[in-house]
Order: C-alpha cells, then sequence, then structure tokens
C-alpha cells in the first residue's frame, strides 16, 4: 500500500532504524525518532488548503457577501496557514521533498495573506492596493508554476488541481491588478470571479485527495482513485541519494 508520504524502501528503512535504536534503548539511552514516529500529515495539509481555498473562493465568487473576509482570514491564519505549514515540515522530516515544498509553501502563501491584509496593507496608498495584491499573487504563481512542472510523476489528481490553481493565481493577480479602488473594496471583477470559480474547482481536488489519503490508510488500499503516472504514487520514488540502493 502506499501513502502520499511513503518512499520505496521507507519501511525497510524505518525497520533498521528501529533496530539500530533497539541497543541504545537496552542501554538505558533515551530511545531516538524515526519515521514511524510519524504519522501522515498530508491529509491534514490537504483538508487545511482545501477549507481555506473554499472559502476564500465563495467570496472571489461574489457567491457570499465581501463583509465575511475577518472569518475568512482567521482561517487562513490557523488552519491555511499555521496547520498546513505544520504539515508540510512533518512531510520533510520525513523525507518527503515534494510535498513538504508543496505544502509549506501554501501554508506561507496563507500566512503572508494574513499578514498583508491584517497589518501591511493599510500603508499601501488606495490607488495601489490593487497594485500590491497583484504582485503578491504573480509571485505565488510563479511557486505553483513550477510546483506544476515537478508534479508530472505524481498522479493525476494532483497535476489537474496544480494546473487549475496556476489558472486561478493568474486569474486574481490580473484582476487585482487591474483592478480600481472600488472593485477592491465592492465585489471585484471578471477575473476575480472566474478566479473564485476555479478556485472552488481546485478545492474540491483538494478535498478528492485527502479523501483518497484517508481512505487508504483506514481500509489498508487504495479505495478512491487518483490515476498514479509513471508507475508512481505522489511522493512514491527514490531520493537520489537511495537511487544506488
Amino acid at each position: 500500500m502506499a501513502t502520499i508520504s511513503e518512499r520505496p524502501g521507507q519501511a525497510a528503512q524505518v525497520n533498521g532504524a528501529q533496530g539500530r535504536a533497539a541497543a541504545p534503548e537496552l542501554a538505558g539511552a533515551p530511545p531516538r525518532a524515526t519515521a514511524l514516529d510519524w504519522g501522515n500529515s498530508a491529509p491534514l495539509a490537504l483538508f487545511a488548503f482545501a477549507v481555506t481555498t473554499f472559502m476564500l473562493s465563495m467570496v472571489n465568487a461574489d457567491a457570499i457577501a465581501k463583509g465575511v473576509e475577518p472569518v475568512v482570514f482567521g482561517v487562513a491564519l490557523m488552519f491555511g496557514g499555521l496547520t498546513q505549514l505544520i504539515a508540510g515540515i512533518i512531510q520533510l522530516r520525513v523525507g518527503n521533498t515534494f510535498a513538504g515544498v508543496l505544502f509549506s509553501g501554501f501554508g506561507a502563501f496563507w500566512l503572508s495573506l494574513f499578514a498583508i491584509a491584517q497589518w501591511f496593507i493599510q500603508d499601501v496608498p488606495p490607488t495601489q492596493i490593487g497594485h500590491a495584491f497583484g504582485l503578491f499573487l504573480y509571485g505565488f504563481g510563479f511557486f505553483i508554476v513550477i510546483m506544476f512542472l515537478t508534479s508530472l510523476r505524481t498522479n493525476v489528481v494532483v497535476v489537474v488541481a496544480l494546473g487549475i490553481l496556476i489558472g486561478t493565481i493568474f486569474c486574481l493577480a490580473a484582476g487585482n491588478y487591474g483592478a480600481s479602488v472600488k472593485e477592491i473594496a465592492g465585489h471585484g471583477n471578471t477575473l476575480i470571479h472566474w478566479g473564485g470559480y476555479t478556485g472552488l474547482a481546485a478545492a474540491a481536488c483538494a478535498f478528492y485527495l485527502a479523501l483518497a489519503e484517508l481512505c487508504e490508510f483506514s481500509y489498508h488500499r487504495a479505495v478512491v482513485p487518483v490515476w498514479p503516472l509513471s508507475g508512481h504514487r505522489w511522493g512514491r520514488h527514490k531520493e537520489p541519494a537511495a537511487a544506488g540502493h
């Protein structure tokens, strides 16, 4: 059975680490942490991304009043930001570089968005607020493009989700960059609305991936299909140092 954070040979490496840790423990030394001590944080990170993206996309799509944004920013801070950042660091801890960079990056995105909206945007001239948000979104758009290009050996759902996110982030970037002060304060514009619609699709993909990961853990087999590419599941790859083993 393959999980999002598991690598080929990981189980053997864990067993070997347990064997090496046994002697110091018998000698009275404190036990050392191994990869087995860490659960799969990927579903948590996916839920954090999905919930926050869903809430903000509902606002961007003008499906709900813009006045609820303070609640969205609270979720962005605690769930989309801190929770996803911690989950990403755990992925890095267990050796899954792709998921670790992806989740940590998006955690930092939501934390940055919260900080900008709550503390720093007030120092930007009103006529430049759209440019400021547009610049921020364009910057993270390049991050998503790179993650998309490195995801082509994961699975179809991951690739589709990141492809949708590229459209989402650049729609929102262009919409904000060219928006008037009235549009920023009100209901946005057509590009922002389309960014909201595609953001809802991206959130749905993240919910789907989280469901697939949790079902695989609960039932000890793949239940929800994600269609692996090139015979690999997300995170199922050999690290360069282990390639010759």
